[in-house]
């Protein structure tokens, strides 16, 4: 960072001009602070010019009003040598600085005043971390019941003794959502219980990445349960990319087909009361889960259980009971159980007036 100081002298006032590479920033900028200007409300601006080492002609790229003491030049390119001087006009008089430079605008690759961000991700991650390896010893973490994920198993055991199949939808979700990840992560539990019970499972998909992602999940929790046989491709298929259409596709399955058991755990959206209402309406036990806050309402209402928020997140390791999986949810919880206390302390931080607690996390 260069920084260099010209001063104006007039009879009645010093006015200097301090310019610098912008901190704390991508690059790309450079940072004009004019000090000493006159109270004189008559004046009514002042004006920057700028040019390259290697030019001598310069040229203005800004008129500042007296009243704004600093100005940042966004127009200028990382690595070059920029020169200014600042031209002060009062009646018919215009004073004229010497040239200021050269100065270059560089990006800096850590943000100074970001600290207390590295120390917080770094602390959660060695947090997480700690909690992952503690489960893999083998130490018991206590997850609180799921209603909604401990009656999967009674619900594909329903299915089984009625003769019926099994509907699972992941909703209108891509492989790119977090929800759609988390409906294959519970898909594979599910397409397990449903290949030890025999039990058929229909998926009909409105993304055909999803659809294959889903036939390779299925093939696979039926190969681990020890029954390959039990993966049917054909059950797993394609439907339309019309969210309206999808709607009425798996309606109209679930009127023919008269699944036992409905499950829709993923991304939904206006269609999700239409798929509820029509699982209601021919008896079908249904679970639900989806992180749309819109939509968890219309669930709640027709559905038997609703995964509600991060529950739809946290099953997979629940259902599997993956020490891995089951130590980052243990030690998100307890972040969020600390990030709650220091919100507390702030608000009291704040009420007393302790503001070092405050400038390290930027409050106020």
């Amino acid at each position: 960072i260069f920084l260099f100081y010209v001063s104006i002298v007039h009879t009645q006032n010093s006015i200097n001009l301090k310019v610098i590479d912008t901190p704390n920033d991508k690059g790309e900028s450079i940072t004009l602070t004019v000090e000493g200007l006159p109270k004189d409300t008559t004046i009514g601006e002042y004006e920057i010019w700028r040019s390259t080492e290697q030019d001598e002609n310069f040229l203005m790229v800004a008129k500042v009003s007296s009243k704004q003491a600093s100005f940042v030049d966004t127009d200028v390119n990382d690595g070059v040598k920029y020169l200014y001087l600042l031209k002060y006009k009062k009646g018919t008089e215009v004073l004229v600085s010497p040239v200021v430079g050269p100065v270059i605008s560089r990006g800096q690759w850590f943000h100074t005043q970001r600290v207390n961000v590295l120390v917080g991700a770094l602390f959660s991650f060695l947090f997480i971390l700690g909690f992952v390896w503690y489960a893999k010893r083998g130490k018991k973490l206590y997850i609180r019941p799921i209603a909604g994920l401990q009656a999967i198993d009674d619900a594909i055991g329903r299915a089984t003794e009625m003769g019926k199949p099994t509907l699972y939808s992941a909703g209108l979700g891509k492989m790119d959502r977090v929800a759609t990840m988390a409906s294959m992560n519970i898909l594979s539990s599910v397409a397990e219980k449903t290949a030890e019970y025999n039990t058929p499972l229909i998926f009909p998909n409105y993304d055909p990445v999803v659809m294959t992602t889903a036939q390779e999940v299925v093939k696979e929790a039926c190969s681990r349960a020890g029954h390959p046989e039990a993966y049917h491709p054909d059950n797993i298929f394609f439907v339309t990319q019309s969210q309206f259409g999808y709607a009425a596709a798996v309606d109209g399955i679930m009127t023919r087909q008269l699944p036992a058991t409905n499950l829709f755990l993923g991304t939904f959206e206006a269609e999700a009361l239409i798929l509820a209402e029509t699982g209601n309406s021919i008896g079908a036990l249904q679970i639900a889960g989806t992180d749309s806050t819109i939509q968890l309402s219309f669930f709640i209402v027709a559905c038997d259980y609703t995964l509600i928020g991060e529950e739809l997140f946290v099953a997979s390791g629940y259902l599997t009971q993956d020490k891995q999986v089951l130590g980052s949810i243990k030690g998100q919880d307890w972040l969020k159980a600390i990030i709650v206390l220091l919100i507390l302390i702030g608000g009291i931080a704040g009420i007393i007036g302790f503001d070092g607690f405050l400038k390290f996390f930027n409050i106020g």
